[in-house]
């Protein structure tokens, strides 16, 4: 019996202590997390997990919808818009899109664009079968939904407020933004994607959804009570939603900012200048100092989140450590919990990544 205890005490002296991501993993586990968490380094993956609940299987390799981390992609090639000279941050729609007739074409800038105080009309406000249904602007399945249609019709409809007075997020910003991208460029939002992002990074799953293209199966999300989510049509969400591919995909975009493949340290350093008045906003992300437990100090952050019916995504860069954290999430209503109040799950994972070593 001596012997039987001494050889338990042994096994559990020699049984390997969870990392800190897999001890912060396991524990957003705990609380209903399922999906995927990755963290990249400026050259590679680091940490890769799948996490799965059940009836809610996730593997490795599997397609998540994007969601808003599309208008990182959009405000990216603005930003190479702008680097070379072919688009000013201070330019008005009117005068990038002609076509674009609303009463505040003149005054509408493309830096209020990306950063949301352009005031203009807002897919949201349309109406909803039920309480439960995403708006019905994000159900049309009609071709060219999401596109510089919408961009010249409903975005450029009676505004909600005088352009530059206030944050408001709104899908129509990021539309609107891919219809001028299209309109300097001669080429569709989806192919400006593929050859200025996907090609230069390696990025092989990327893709952005139109309704003329049949989607390939994507990682199905769950409303909060754990009921198939609402329907809706990813094409309709267009340069502001309706991205899609695999997780290592975003790792491999977050290493080319982080490498400034994309933009130079100029255009990034704009980009990544979160504004205090409106929030830490910054050019289609966020950007702040962040208390996070095992680092001294803030830590700076680039955070940038989407969420569609089920599925949310955290995407956070960390530009003075050279690391990024992606988490993709398959249930409405996880509480993330934020940054800056010291606990929840984001500011768990976020310590682990950035600021404990592994065993």
């Amino acid at each position: 019996m001596i012997a039987i205890a001494l050889a338990g005490l042994l096994a559990l002296a020699s049984a390997p202590t969870p990392s800190p991501l897999d001890a912060a993993v396991g524990g957003a586990a705990a609380k209903g997390f399922a999906g995927e968490v990755l963290v990249t380094d400026a050259t590679s993956v680091t940490y890769a997990r799948a996490v799965s609940a059940p009836g809610r299987p996730h593997r490795r390799g599997d397609l998540w919808r994007w969601a808003s981390v599309t208008k990182q992609l959009t405000a990216t090639l603005v930003m190479q818009a702008v680097s070379h000279g072919d688009l000013s941050l201070y330019d008005a729609i009117a005068a990038r899109l002609p076509g674009f007739h609303g009463s505040s074409a003149r005054n509408v800038t493309v830096r209020m664009l990306l950063q949301h105080t352009s005031g203009l009309a807002n897919p949201d406000d349309t109406p909803a079968a039920s309480p439960s249904d995403l708006p019905d602007f994000y159900r049309r399945t009609t071709s060219g939904a999401g596109g510089a249609k919408d961009a010249l019709g409903y975005c450029a409809g009676p505004p909600k407020g005088e352009p530059g007075a206030a944050f408001a997020y709104n899908n129509c910003d990021f539309i609107v933004l891919g219809a001028i991208l299209e309109s300097i460029w001669g080429k569709s939002f989806a192919a400006l994607v593929h050859e200025r992002l996907a090609i230069p990074a390696g990025l092989k799953t990327l893709k952005i959804a139109g309704n003329d293209v049949r989607l390939p199966k994507l990682t199905p999300g769950y409303a909060e009570n754990g009921d198939p989510e609402p329907s809706f049509a990813l094409a309709t969400f267009g340069p502001a939603g309706a991205a899609f591919g695999r997780s290592d995909d975003l790792a491999a975009f977050d290493r080319a900012l982080i490498g400034h493949r994309y933009l130079d340290e100029a255009a990034t350093a704009i980009a990544w200048r979160g504004n205090p008045k409106l929030g830490y906003v910054a050019l289609g992300v966020w950007s702040f100092p962040a208390p996070l437990k095992g680092c001294a100090g803030g830590v700076n952050l680039v955070e940038r989140r989407g969420e569609i019916g089920g599925v949310e995504v955290r995407n956070l860069i960390a530009p003075d450590k050279k690391l990024a954290l992606i988490v993709f999430a398959d249930r409405a209503g996880l509480d993330f919990g934020e940054i800056w109040q010291g606990k929840g799950l984001t500011y768990d994972l976020a310590s682990a990544a950035f600021c404990q070593k592994p065993n």
